[in-house]
């Protein structure tokens, strides 16, 4: 089945039990991110949530249909999560599918496939599946999510509160639901008693995000600046700063420059395509630095090296904030050599 935003929020947050798979596809790993958690929360707190590496699928397709039919040790509900999920992982998907039972639901998030592709077509053909596209919002799009998503906390966002919490989360859409849910905390509301937030309440919550610092580190990256990068990811560390939201800041400005690249590629003159999407003033200079200096080959590469470590830090198993440092150092110097 393919799903609409609302119907895909309506399942995750009061799972009908109809749905094996949810399938999450598409560039917004963010907020796919986000969809799955919200089936976590729906599920309860005792949760067991089992992941599974979609590598593991190629040679085990049979894997994802044994682990949706196991149950728990203690006897919890579980909840199988396949992150990276890719066009191999058919064969498990339809071995699932077709299975006479399977007790725990399978969230598959999948920011390379394609709509087109055969693993999202399986799913918006099999009943028992659910898949749902997730793309990054534009500015004004993000605005009204965080409207929403307030909405669903009992929260009415008044004055230019909307707006700074979109350009906190600089259109991550995981970290907006995090701000809005510390809100609604701070303000005690809740759908049965709504509150409104305005800039004080914003204010004493502190939704800065550390954005200064990690704009500071992202900047660094792109401009290739080997010899400053490590000096703005301590900064950022001693301010508080996450690598999880850096790195998904660090995916989106890559990705914006992959698209603007592409119709410089077209023919188009860059401090045109800079002024017709509306970049920020203070970026202008950055982004026309940025598309003189990377090709479309390298933006690509280093986009798939930032989301696969993005991917990495959220395994308890991972090097954590090293894996992030030392990709955002790979990078950089990946950018010191490049020239489009």
């Amino acid at each position: 089945m393919k799903a609409s935003a609302a119907q895909i929020r309506a399942e995750l947050d009061k799972p009908s039990g109809r749905f094996r798979i949810y399938l999450l596809h598409g560039p917004d790993e963010s907020g796919a991110a986000e969809l799955a958690e919200r089936l976590i929360r729906a599920m309860g707190p005792g949760t067991e949530r089992v992941d599974i590496d979609p590598r593991r699928l190629r040679d085990s397709p049979g894997l994802l249909a044994d682990e949706a039919a196991s149950m728990s040790l203690f006897g919890e509900k579980r909840l199988i999560r396949l992150m990276g999920a890719d066009e191999a992982c058919a064969e498990a998907f339809n071995l699932l599918i077709g299975a006479e039972a399977a007790g725990n639901p399978v969230v598959a998030i999948g920011p390379g496939l394609k709509a087109s592709g055969k693993l999202v077509k399986l799913a918006v053909a099999a009943p028992s599946a659910m898949a749902h596209g997730c793309y990054v919002p534009e500015a004004g799009e993000i605005t009204r999510i965080a409207a929403m998503i307030a909405r669903e906390h009992g929260l009415r966002l008044t004055s230019d509160v909307p707006q700074r919490l979109a350009a906190a989360c600089g259109g991550d859409r995981a970290i907006l639901t995090r701000e809005i849910e510390k809100l609604a905390l701070y303000l005690d509301s809740a759908p049965d008693r709504p509150k409104e937030a305005d800039g004080r309440a914003l204010d004493a919550v502190g939704a800065d995000l550390g954005e200064a610092e990690a704009s500071g580190v992202i900047d660094a990256v792109i401009d290739g600046r080997v010899a400053e990068v490590g000096e703005e990811l301590a900064r950022l560390a001693e301010s508080g700063g996450q690598t999880i939201p850096l790195m998904r800041q660090l995916a989106r400005r890559l990705l914006t420059l992959a698209e603007l690249r592409s119709e410089v590629d077209a023919g188009a003159d860059i401090d045109d395509v800079i002024e017709k999407h509306r970049i920020f003033f203070r970026e202008k200079a950055s982004t026309a630095r940025a598309l003189r200096r990377w090709n479309a080959v390298q933006l690509a590469r280093a986009l798939d090296r930032v989301r696969k470590a993005e991917r990495g830090l959220m395994h308890g198993s991972s090097a954590g904030d090293v894996l992030a440092e030392a990709e955002c150092v790979a990078v950089t110097r990946a950018a010191a050599r490049a020239r489009a």
